[in-house]
């Protein structure tokens, strides 16, 4: 059994003999997988540039006391929003129209409320638009010191003015107009074949009393220098009562207009701001009388109109604007008072001018020399504003000679000698 035993161990052992040197292949180290060569590293450059972030929007809002196309002032304020837009980069305008007292647009609400809505869709700066909204500017402005205010037409900021309130985030912007209505006085004067000239005005105020009475003064120049009697001349001032037609509070501008127009006034300069002295002109034209009209405060009037139309001057608000606002970004703004005249190397620029005349289609030849000539007088430093001037009562306001202030100028408190109309609210 011994041997039995030991043979089956031999064979064993040959068995596992046998398994080893099978396996000895797998016991040599595989070779390794291919691989992909790395890739060259890319050549070493220099880090781009880090770019500057695109400037934060800047929104400002207007609120305007008539409708943004009523072809006259409010829509020159508009246009001048927009003129901001393309001129400063990063800025939008937003804005709400017919903003007045008791505008039934928005009952129950004062304007500074309007402001500050404005002020909550993310305006940054507030202009507002009218002498209508100048005590609610105030408030205003007085409740929000961190708002930029722009009020156009008011004095509140005015060191040198009778309503100076100081408020260092408010600026006050007006153009010399005063300049705009001596031309358009001129072209009426310059027009009227009966000598009778109608004033077709806004309401009763400091600004109203002056822009008429310059009206006056630059059609009694342009008058007597084109050898007209002064005594022929009759210049008359209808007030309606607002800044324009508001049925049952104002009188009808085109009612006022045709009283004009069917009394002998052939001439009709409007310091409304809107049109109708242009339409009615255009319809009785169209009805073969032969009369004329002049709009106000919008370079494009005449468009409606230019059969009749003699010119308009107009207000242009956008530098002002522009300089203003880039003030605001650029961290310079300061409260200031500005009465902004015309570029008198050129009245139209639209960059740098503040007030200008546009020669309508309906001015002859001959007239549009001697405006020509005139513009040039007042170029030259021509000053209508100088002694001797009396008020509409004879009271003496400035003696011969003497050159009217900013102060007698701006708070003319009555209408001049030889006009007619209220001087006056009653």
């Amino acid at each position: 059994m011994p041997s039995s035993k030991m043979w089956r161990i031999a064979s064993l052992l040959v068995i596992f003999a046998m398994l080893v040197a099978a396996c000895g292949g797998a016991a040599t180290e595989a070779p390794a997988p291919e691989t992909e060569a790395p890739p060259e590293a890319p050549p070493v450059t220099e880090a781009p540039p880090e770019t500057e972030a695109p400037p934060e929007e800047f929104i400002f809002g207007m609120l305007l006391v008539g409708p943004s196309n009523d072809h006259g002032w409010s829509q020159a304020h508009y246009e001048a929003g927009l003129y901001v837009e393309q001129q400063v980069p990063g800025t939008s305008m937003i804005y709400l129209e017919n903003v007045y007292s008791g505008s039934p647009a928005y009952p129950g609400t004062t304007t500074s409320q309007l402001a500050e809505q404005l002020v909550q869709q993310g305006a940054q700066l507030v202009i507002f638009n009218s002498d209508d909204m100048k005590d609610e500017a105030t408030r205003f402005t007085q409740d929000h010191p961190d708002v930029p205010v722009i009020m156009a037409s008011g004095d509140q900021v005015w060191q040198d003015g009778n309503a100076y309130v100081p408020m260092a985030n408010m600026v006050n912007i007006m153009g010399r107009m005063e300049y705009g209505k001596m031309m358009a006085g001129c072209a009426a004067a310059l027009t009227s074949q009966t000598g009778m000239i109608g004033y077709l005005g806004p309401l009763i105020n400091d600004e109203t009393r002056r822009l008429a009475s310059s009206a006056y003064l630059g059609a009694r120049y342009c008058w007597e220098a084109a050898g007209g009697d002064p005594a022929a001349l009759s210049f008359r001032v209808t007030w309606i009562g607002f800044w324009f037609n508001i049925p049952g509070v104002t009188s009808d501008p085109t009612q006022v207009a045709d009283d004009f127009f069917n009394s002998g006034y052939d001439v009709v300069i409007s310091g409304i701001d809107t049109t109708e002295g242009l339409t009615e002109a255009q319809r009785l034209h169209d009805a073969g009388q032969a009369v004329w009209a002049i709009p106000y405060d919008f370079s494009g009037a005449c468009d409606q109109a230019p059969a009749i139309c003699v010119g308009v001057p107009y207000f242009n608000w956008g530098p002002a604007y522009v300089a203003t606002i880039a003030s605001v970004l650029d961290g310079t703004f300061t409260s200031n008072f500005q009465w902004n005249g015309p570029d008198w190397a050129d009245i139209n620029n639209p960059d740098t001018s503040a007030v200008g005349f546009v020669t309508g289609p309906a001015l002859s030849a001959d007239a549009t020399t001697s405006l020509n000539d005139f513009i040039a007088s007042l170029a030259g430093g021509l000053n209508l504003w100088t002694g001797p001037i009396n008020l509409q009562d004879g009271t003496a306001y400035l003696a011969d000679g003497v050159v009217a202030t900013d102060q007698q100028v701006w708070y003319l408190p009555q209408l001049l000698e030889g006009m007619q109309g209220q001087s006056v609210s009653e």
